[in-house]
């Protein structure tokens, strides 16, 4: 059976807890999501013990941005990684978007729109002219004209966006919740796994759903795996 269009989230400050929940997971999850507090804690180092243990893609959650010079090293940085994914915010600017795709090119370089936690209040509140739709739309659109190749956006703008860039483009949404999970965490904006795909999504980042279940033991987290990639295949 092929492996589900599922990113799992690596949120965990263990190392080994880490390596653990990617061996209890692999034969369902596509993508590895190693975020910015992995990434810090482990370096490298961190990013080998995983590839060591799985075939599924790396996808290196950085959300790069800083000026166009800055975020080229950057992603030279860590490109001996090889990860299938960096993440740029793509409010950085066109000509930093640039940067990082010339910097990558084996890597898609992926443009971070409106991040999911943002409430409608907080969007405005930040200083955007437009509603949360309309703002991740136009970043989702320069993205990709400045060379990215995926996008992270709400399920809420999956349909929006993928109208705006065509069907090229990867679009990758967090904010996803199983329909029995309990509460939405800290997402604003959320939708089932099984809609976001139907809506255009290629990929969905799934993180504590799956591994919360890890208190129960790895076969409880490995089967929680198995039942929402079923819902997805």
């Amino acid at each position: 059976m092929p492996k589900a269009p599922i990113v799992l989230a690596v949120d965990t400050p263990d190392l080994a807890t880490a390596v653990e929940w990617v061996r209890a997971t692999q034969e369902y999850v596509s993508v590895y999501k190693l975020g910015l507090e992995f990434f810090l804690s482990f370096g490298s180092d961190g990013v080998a013990a995983i590839k060591d243990v799985t075939d599924s893609d790396i996808f290196l959650d950085l959300k790069l941005h800083d000026i166009p010079h800055t975020v080229r090293g950057a992603a030279q940085a860590v490109s001996h990684l090889s990860p299938r994914y960096l993440t740029v915010h793509a409010s950085g600017s066109s000509a930093m978007i640039k940067a990082a795709v010339e910097a990558s090119s084996e890597t898609h370089i992926t443009g971070v729109t409106i991040l999911t936690s943002l409430s409608e209040a907080d969007v405005h509140t930040i200083g955007f002219k437009d509603n949360a739709l309309d703002s991740a739309v136009g970043l989702a659109t320069l993205a990709v004209a400045s060379g990215a190749t995926a996008i992270v956006c709400s399920p809420l703008e999956i349909s929006a966006i993928r109208s705006a860039v065509g069907a090229a483009p990867i679009i990758i949404t967090p904010g996803v919740r199983p329909a029995d999970s309990a509460d939405s965490d800290d997402q604003a904006r959320t939708m089932t796994p099984k809609a976001a795909i139907d809506n255009g999504a290629n990929l969905v980042v799934i993180g504590r759903p799956i591994t919360q279940r890890w208190t129960l033991g790895a076969a409880a987290m490995r089967d929680r795996a198995a039942e929402i990639s079923a819902s997805l295949i």
